[in-house]
C-alpha cells in the first residue's frame, strides 16, 4: 500500500511565506504585471529597489487614467498626472502585488492548508508553485507561483470557493537582481510643482473610542490598524480639507487576506442604496446604519463581509 503523503509541518509552511514575503521587500526587481478578474484587466510597470536599510518603488498604471506611485519605505506618493493632484501620505501595510504576504503570523496553519504543487515558468523563470487551500468559508484560496532562485512571487490566482479563479495578478515580464536605481524614485518624488498636493491626515485610534464595538470577527481575523481619515477623492480636491468629514478605518486580517471598515456620517447627496459590487476578488459591501455609512472591503467571501457588517453595532452613550 502507498504511504499517505505527510501534511508539511507549521514551520516549513511558513518558511515558504516567509521567503515569498521576504523577497518583495528585500529583492531588486522590475517589470510588467497583469491584473485580471471578472471582465477586467489592468496592467502596470513596477521598479522595486533595495540599498542598505531603505525599499524604494515606483509603479505606473498602463491602462485608463494614468497614476504613478512612488514609494520610499511607508512614504507614498500618489501622482495624477492628467488633473496634476499629488497625494502623499503614509501607509504601514502593503499588500499589492507581489507584496501580498504578511510576515510573522504563526497561524496560518490554523485557517489555510499549504502545499507543493510542482513546478511550471512564469515570464521565462522557473517557478515553484504553492496551492493554498481555505480551511472554511470565509477566506479564498490561492494558488502561487514563485520564482525558484529568489522567492519572488511571479503569480497569484485567487481561487473561490467553488474552486474557480477570481482573479490572476502576474509578470508578463520580468527582470530579478537588476541594478538598483533610487536616485530615479527620489526625484520623481521631488517634482511636485505644479500640482495640488493633497496630505491626508490620518489619527490613530481605537473603535471603542469612537463609539463603536465589533461583538465579533470573522474566525482568524485580527485588528491590525484603526485610524481617523479624511478621505479626498483625487477629481474634486478640496481647498479646506478640514472640511471634510472624518472617516474611521479599521483593517483586519487573516495574515494573508485583508478587511477594511470604513464608517462615515450618512449623507444622502453622497452615499445612496445599499450596495454589494465585485471586481474580480475584491468585495465592497456598503449601506446605512442609522446616522452612519459602513463599508466593507475584502478579498473575501460574502459571508466574511456580511459577518463584519452584521457585527458592527454604535454603542449607547
Amino acid at each position: 500500500m502507498a504511504a499517505t503523503p505527510q501534511a508539511p509541518a507549521a514551520s516549513e509552511v511558513r518558511s515558504w511565506l516567509l521567503r515569498i514575503h521576504e523577497a518583495a521587500s528585500h529583492r531588486n526587481f522590475q517589470g510588467t504585471f497583469v491584473v485580471s478578474g471578472g471582465g477586467n484587466v489592468a496592467s502596470a510597470h513596477i521598479a522595486h529597489f533595495v540599498e542598505g536599510p531603505n525599499q524604494y518603488e515606483r509603479i505606473e498604471s498602463l491602462d485608463g487614467r494614468q497614476r504613478k506611485v512612488f514609494r520610499i519605505n511607508n512614504v507614498v506618493h500618489t501622482v495624477w498626472p492628467a488633473s496634476h493632484v499629488a497625494m502623499i501620505e503614509q501607509r504601514g501595510l502593503l499588500n499589492s502585488f507581489p507584496a501580498l504576504l504578511q510576515a510573522g503570523d504563526d497561524g496560518l496553519g490554523e485557517w489555510y492548508e499549504v502545499r507543493p504543487e510542482g513546478t511550471d515558468r512564469v515570464a521565462g523563470h522557473g517557478a515553484d508553485i504553492l496551492e493554498v487551500r481555505a480551511r472554511d468559508a470565509y477566506r479564498y484560496g490561492y494558488r502561487l507561483w514563485a520564482d525558484h532562485a529568489s522567492g519572488l512571487l511571479l503569480r497569484v490566482d485567487v481561487i473561490g470557493v467553488h474552486g474557480h479563479v477570481l482573479e490572476t495578478s502576474a509578470f508578463s515580464d520580468v527582470s530579478i537582481g537588476v541594478r538598483p536605481q533610487p536616485a530615479s524614485i527620489v526625484q520623481a518624488m521631488r517634482r511636485l510643482d505644479g500640482y495640488r498636493v493633497v496630505r491626508p491626515v490620518l489619527t490613530p485610534t481605537r473603535l471603542d473610542k469612537e463609539g463603536w464595538a465589533l461583538r465579533r470577527v470573522a474566525p482568524g481575523f485580527k485588528e491590525v490598524s484603526c485610524v481617523s481619515r479624511q478621505i479626498e477623492s483625487p477629481r474634486e480636491v478640496r481647498a479646506d480639507a478640514q472640511a471634510l468629514d472624518p472617516v474611521i478605518q479599521t483593517i483586519f486580517s487573516d495574515g494573508l487576506t485583508y478587511v477594511s471598515v470604513f464608517i462615515e456620517p450618512y449623507r444622502p447627496d453622497r452615499h445612496g442604496h445599499p450596495m454589494l459590487a465585485a471586481l474580480g476578488a475584491t468585495l465592497t459591501l456598503s449601506e446605512r446604519h442609522g446616522d452612519w455609512w459602513v463599508t466593507i472591503v475584502g478579498d473575501t467571501p460574502q459571508a466574511t463581509l456580511k459577518l463584519f457588517a452584521a457585527a458592527l453595532e454604535r454603542k449607547k452613550p
